[in-house]
């Protein structure tokens, strides 16, 4: 069945389309019904069925006789190691954790955060958690203590499950200091911590606080999978929030399972038993949905990979994971192929490599530009599919469902909505514009399942970040258009819509033009305050290595470019050649910070930053341009 046809399935009868969804899910009590609207805007999906996500992740495919399949692969170039976990071992494993949790009174409802690296042991302790029916909120490893201490105030958690350190290419993160720090900033003491100790630094314990590992679990009985309701929460995610105040993202358990094993197969197109590789963190939500859940869930193995895109030890290293695993799928953000492009332009990397396991490339997180597209595409020879969600969603609102059927491609584009998702791009009145016209991107309710229910502890907090602007719709934040062939384009947040004197400009459409220059590796455009005009766009470029021309013959260049393409309305005159550009961790541009630097405004550093020292050379960068910044 191809994708028009199950997309106008789901809108005939969305509920029985879910419901025949969830019977790929196994039910202590299956639900009654799928949509629960009583309570409208705010929606659950199998609020009264009763299921529990890890028998579903790992038990069951023991119970169907998968348990020797690998279920993990722990690829790991930062310490040279590679580690494989069985369904039938990681059963034994997270079942002892939960029976230890357990013993120390952690119990359904309870919070744990989990603070780790990228390693098997991370995913065991969400695992375990999910188990018991405890909720889990897994911070970034290395995130800064006050934000770590801002988590622990929010969710409360009964205990903390950490790791003693992170290892970067060049250096050691030890978190268990960290963790001591927000430990003593926050409000809110956990009753205990387990740290998960890492040879590379070996951390110091609070005694009667801190248990290790594995003598924590000593002598501790396997715990059984608790069933839970549909509606009850598996995690809290956390979001930043545009007031410093991070968003917990909730996720109820029975939407979860439904959604994301309907994805791995028609999304992504992958088979049970098959590898699946997101080259995320555990951190952020690909690493929920997409290292542990999902492809757990459908049977699927999966890459727990601990390195970068380059520098471990080089920029083929994405090509040797695939040739050594046999990976069918891959997933992971375009700003990783930048710095592999940046690396390697010519792409000789690519071909000291079998490559013939793999079948699609996937892309999310920052906007795919077309360049970017056509070079994976080129390099490759697979398909590139750039698709669009969001930590809110936890799975894809847009993408190419090649599970379902390959569409064609339309580069930068990333393609159709999924079914569960009514999108509409609408003016600032909340009415839908016509096709190809920008407008900010909203999706009607209900938004499907798998999605966020609420923000953990702060409904009226929810309502207004999402609900209220457009009422019907959830306000994505994003601005786009939707072509006659109803393919979605997302051009920039609707904050990256700039306005030049009375016209409305994507960002992202300046930066197409910019990728397109074959010197520019990666840029960024902002929108500058302007007495004048309101605003005035800025670039950023960084080149390739080995770009010979003079950086103000590159510049000049892409001035022309902009001209050329977009129109003089641009006024797009000033960019700048840049070494790197700041970013979140898991890749994302900065571009709000570059802008507050840029109009002289005051900043909070984004705790999520990659290394604040790039914002010393933005500021330098920006002042060769003439603006007055500190």
């Amino acid at each position: 069945m191809g994708y028009a046809e199950v997309y106008a399935r789901w809108k005939a009868d969305p509920e029985g389309f879910w419901m025949e969804a969830a019977r790929a899910i196994d039910w202590t009590r299956p639900p009654s019904r799928a949509l629960f609207a009583d309570r409208a805007p705010i929606y659950e999906w199998f609020a009264d069925g009763l299921t529990n996500t890890c028998w579903n992740a790992v038990d069951r495919h023991v119970a169907a006789g998968r348990g020797d399949q690998t279920a993990i692969i722990h690829d790991s170039p930062v310490t040279g190691t590679v580690r494989r976990l069985t369904f039938a071992e990681l059963q034994d494993r997270v079942a002892r954790l939960a029976g230890a949790l357990a013993a120390r009174g952690v119990a359904k409802g309870d919070r744990v955060i989990i603070y780790m690296p990228m390693v098997p042991e991370a995913l065991e302790a969400m695992l375990a958690c999910v188990r018991l029916g405890a909720i889990h909120s897994v911070v970034f490893g290395g995130f800064a203590a006050p934000e770590l201490a801002t988590r622990i105030d929010d969710a409360r958690p009964r205990a903390i499950i950490a790791g003693s350190c992170g290892i970067e290419p060049n250096r050691i993160v030890p978190y268990k200091p960290l963790l001591d720090a927000a430990i003593d900033m926050a409000a809110h003491k956990p009753e205990f911590c387990v740290i998960f100790q890492r040879d590379q630094q070996v951390a110091s314990l609070v005694a009667g606080r801190d248990f290790e590992w594995h003598s924590f679990q000593a002598g501790a009985h396997p715990a059984a999978c608790l069933p839970v309701e549909g509606n009850h929460p598996a995690y809290i995610l956390y979001t930043s929030g545009t007031t410093g105040q991070p968003k917990g993202v909730v996720r109820h358990t029975g939407g979860h399972l439904v959604a994301l094993h309907w994805s791995m197969g028609n999304i992504y197109g992958v088979k049970p038993g098959e590898v699946f590789w997101a080259a995320s963190d555990v951190g952020w939500v690909v690493g929920h949905s997409y290292i542990c859940y999902g492809p757990l869930i459908h049977g699927n193995t999966t890459v727990v990979f601990e390195g970068k895109p380059v520098g471990t030890p080089d920029a083929g290293t994405f090509w040797r994971v695939i040739r050594d695993h046999r990976v069918a799928a891959f997933f992971t953000a375009p700003t990783a192929f930048r710095a592999i492009k940046r690396d390697d332009p010519a792409g000789e990397h690519v071909a000291r490599y079998d490559l013939s396991s793999l079948r699609a490339l996937f892309l999310a997180g920052e906007r795919a530009d077309p360049d970017t597209v056509i070079w994976a595409q080129q390099k490759l020879g697979v398909p590139v599919i750039d698709h669009w969600w969001q930590t809110e969603t936890g799975w894809p609102i847009a993408a190419n469902p090649v599970g379902l059927e390959l569409l064609p491609v339309k580069v930068g584009s990333p393609s159709v909505p999924m079914p569960g998702y009514d999108v509409q791009v609408l003016d600032e009145g909340g009415h839908p514009v016509p096709r190809g016209t920008l407008g900010a991107v909203a999706v009607k309710l209900p938004l499907p399942p798998g999605t966020l229910p609420t923000l953990w502890n702060a409904e009226p907090r929810f309502r207004k970040a999402y609900l209220d602007h457009f009422p019907g719709y959830y306000e994505t934040g994003d601005a786009g258009l939707i072509d006659e062939d109803g393919y979605l384009y997302i051009m920039a947040r609707t904050d990256d819509v700039i306005n030049v004197a009375g016209h409305r400009l994507s960002t992202g459409a300046m930066e197409e033009v910019l990728a397109s220059h074959p010197d520019v590796a990666e840029c960024a455009v902002i929108g500058v305050a302007d007495a004048l005009k309101g605003q005035v766009p800025v670039g950023f470029l960084c080149l390739n290595k080995g770009a010979a021309r003079a950086h103000a013959d590159v510049v000049a260049d892409c001035v022309r470019q902009v001209r050329d393409r977009i129109g003089p309305v641009a006024d797009f005159k000033k960019a700048v050649v840049v070494d790197r550009l700041p970013k979140t961790r898991s890749g994302k541009i900065l571009r709000a910070t570059m802008v507050k630097i840029a109009n002289g405004q005051d900043f909070k550093v984004p705790a999520t930053i990659d290394d604040p020292a790039i914002l010393d050379e933005i500021r330098a960068a920006l002042a060769t341009l003439g603006y007055p910044v500190g």
